[in-house]
């Protein structure tokens, strides 16, 4: 087997050892979270960042603690999400949304189907549960089938890399199907879907700015994309199909007693696009990479097959997805962990560090697909607020795995792998080479 190579000597940030070293927005900050996460939960907890608030004159922190990461995204009265605030700022100032430089479909949405935390569970509800909560059932077939595609193409080979002939193709299909785009447009919504995520990428600090020129090319792609969804939306309300566009275009949304317009169908079908790909594919990848370092896992979930959904939770547990993002402001002064956070302070939520949190979970670095309650996990957040693809993301995980299991009798890192990470706030490994042993059916 091929040695997984070290990361933490080919960038110019060093390994932390102290909490001066820290830093996790810095470059080639990606290489070293996992040993920063330890000194943060030791020496700072409840970390301030001066001058990185929401408003100016007010502060950031980042939180690292899985009680107070857990308490804020399950209070989001009491800590409101930062684009709410920005809602009723603009409310209270007169100023309408679509008359903002940039703005996204997905914003215009929010402000007219779920700009309360009442109307987001409704739209959650109604909206987006039956094609990608607990309804995303009805896609099994259809995963499974995008799986074995997938896996029909390099089957022969002996190698793969993992990520662009399987990760991430798999969600891409997945998510065409499910709002009926067809697949001869994925790459023209891989080009889309890279433009909506593109401050979680290129973005600094931990607000993920992007430059004005950045901006540009972000919006000039995502209008495109605007244009794009916006003709499909036509075409469904002249002949819907079996397909969540369709559903859309047709729906009676019940808080507001009508359907939906073009815009915001749009805006949810943005928003989909956003959450659908991204989480699916750093999991699958990571869990692959923990599957070639965890050897004997490999072996007992495909000797037991009830052991898939265990792996896939505690995988994302170990390496989040998404590691964190500055989403929720302080209504009222608060103490974390005996840290005075004054209101009006904007908090880094680090999820990926709550989730290996000593005080929370046992040797929180062990790979244990028989950890009990692990779905308390905070890769989907928690609360009223949680993704609403997190049983999609779910179920392609562990059909995929279910698939591979079918047709793999053995991985291991191929020869040439970098294993460096794409920059930003998503734990992205650039390319995973892999040998593999074909079953013999």
């Amino acid at each position: 087997m091929s040695a997984k190579a070290p990361t933490h000597d080919k960038t110019t940030m060093k390994c932390p050892v102290n909490l001066g070293d820290v830093d996790l927005f810095g470059p080639g900050a990606q290489e070293h979270w996992y040993e920063a996460y330890p000194i943060l939960h030791k020496e700072a907890p409840v970390h301030r960042m001066p001058g990185e608030g929401y408003a100016p004159g007010t502060d950031g922190f980042i939180l690292s603690k899985y009680e107070d990461i857990a308490l804020v995204v399950r209070d989001p009265v009491r800590f409101p999400p930062t684009l709410f605030v920005t809602m009723e700022n603009l409310k209270e100032q007169g100023t309408p949304l679509n008359d903002m430089k940039y703005v996204n479909a997905m914003m215009v949405s929010i402000a007219s189907l779920r700009p309360t935390n009442e109307l987001w569970r409704s739209h959650r509800q109604e909206l987006t549960d039956p094609w990608v909560g607990p309804g995303a059932s009805r896609h099994e077939a259809m995963i499974r089938r995008a799986a074995h595609e997938l896996i029909d193409r390099w089957i022969d080979r002996g190698e793969v890399e993992f990520i662009r002939e399987f990760a991430r193709p798999l969600p891409q299909m997945v998510m065409a199907n499910v709002l009926g785009f067809p697949y001869s447009d994925i790459p023209m919504l891989e080009k889309w879907g890279n433009a909506q995520v593109a401050a979680f990428v290129y973005g600094k600090g931990h607000r993920n700015l992007l430059s004005e020129d950045q901006m540009k090319e972000q919006f000039a792609a995502l209008k495109e994309f605007q244009d794009y969804v916006a003709w499909h939306i036509i075409e469904r309300r002249k002949s819907p199909r079996d397909d969540m566009i369709s559903f859309l275009t047709q729906v009676e949304y019940s808080p507001l007693k009508r359907k939906l317009s073009d815009a915001e169908v749009n805006g949810i079908v943005y928003a989909m696009m956003i959450g659908g790909l991204e989480t699916t594919q750093y999991a699958l990848e990571e869990q692959a990479q923990l599957l070639c370092d965890n050897p004997d896992v490999w072996t007992t979930i495909r000797n037991d097959r009830s052991k898939v959904r265990g792996f896939s939770e505690e995988c994302m547990r170990l390496r989040s997805p998404t590691q964190g993002l500055s989403t929720r402001i302080c209504s009222q002064d608060e103490v974390f962990q005996g840290v005075h956070v004054p209101k009006g302070s904007m908090l880094h939520l680090r999820w990926a560090a709550g989730n290996v949190d000593p005080d929370e979970w046992e040797c929180p670095f062990d790979l244990n697909v028989d950890r009990k309650a692990v779905t308390r996990h905070l890769v989907f957040s928690q609360g009223p607020r949680v993704c609403p693809g997190a049983h999609i993301s779910r179920l392609e995980q562990i059909i995929a795995w279910e698939a591979l299991l079918d047709r793999v009798d053995s991985i291991e890192y191929a020869p040439g792998n970098k294993f460096l990470h794409q920059p930003g706030i998503m734990l992205g490994t650039l390319e995973l080479h892999l040998r593999f042993k074909k079953r013999s059916l």
